[in-house]
């Protein structure tokens, strides 16, 4: 079976280079083309490996590799077209990028329905988080009340994080109903009653805290980053199955049937 052939638009960010490298390495991949806004020279360099096509314009890297799948971690305001440009030359795509609107949203499930593509859409590849938000949804049917602490590097352009909303949402979904709000109380962001508190500081990397409580006990269930290859076993599991599927995927806990 032929390699599946990658291109990576972001690639001079700091989770776009961990992904450039992951799919150069893993013989089940291989990487075509990499483009990044910021990108100066022609080639990508991968140690060990031959150098990669690099650009500025997506349209001409997807037109010269022909890539099988389009792995993306930009900005919401940068994904979107490149997003309507990869679906029209049906590609396939794994999207880590945060910030997108519902209607955003909307119209990547109505692209990959009409392009007959598959989109898998994840705002944290990292397993150990996406377990956390599985075990969020599990407690929430028992608690009636709950915050979120997300604390993340001081240069993360969206807050509250897309993690934190994924997991407010998914747990007001599990309960069937918004959780309760202390009384006279305005702190933080508020999501289906659920406050979420960001904290933005050098140092951090990636962190969240679910905390439930009730009377007379309280439960947490916390997930830290500790490096950026945490993402690497993700987005490669969703590289290699977003090709077999069709239509939007949001989160990875459908490709680990955790749904």
């Amino acid at each position: 079976m032929s390699p599946i052939k990658v291109i990576v638009h972001g690639a001079l960010g700091k989770v776009g280079r961990e992904v450039v490298k992951a799919v150069s390495h893993d013989p089940e991949t291989r990487l075509v083309g990499a483009v990044d806004i910021k990108a100066s020279e022609n080639t990508f360099p991968v140690e060990g490996l031959d150098a990669a096509p690099l650009s500025t314009n997506l349209e001409k890297i997807i037109d010269t590799t022909k890539p099988d799948v389009m792995v993306d971690f930009t900005l919401a305001k940068a994904a979107m077209p490149a997003i309507r440009l990869a679906a029209a030359k049906g590609i396939s795509m794994v999207i880590g990028t945060t910030g997108f609107t519902p209607d955003e949203i909307k119209e990547m499930e109505r692209l990959a329905r009409d392009s007959r593509v598959g989109i898998v859409l994840a705002s944290n590849f990292a397993l150990g988080a996406v377990l956390m938000m599985h075990m969020a949804k599990i407690a929430a049917k028992y608690f009636d009340y709950a915050e979120i602490i997300e604390l993340h590097h001081h240069l993360k352009a969206d807050a509250p994080s897309g993690t934190s909303l994924s997991t407010a949402r998914g747990m007001a979904k599990s309960r069937g109903k918004p959780f309760m709000v202390p009384p006279g109380q305005d702190r933080g962001s508020n999501v289906e009653g659920i406050t979420i508190h960001s904290v933005r500081l050098p140092g951090l990397m990636a962190h969240q805290e679910v905390l439930f409580g009730t009377a007379g006990q309280t439960l947490s269930i916390r997930h830290d980053t500790i490096n950026r290859e945490c993402y690497m076993p993700g987005v490669m599991l969703a590289v290699k199955e977003v090709s077999r599927r069709k239509g939007l995927i949001q989160g990875l806990d459908v490709l680990l049937e955790l749904k």
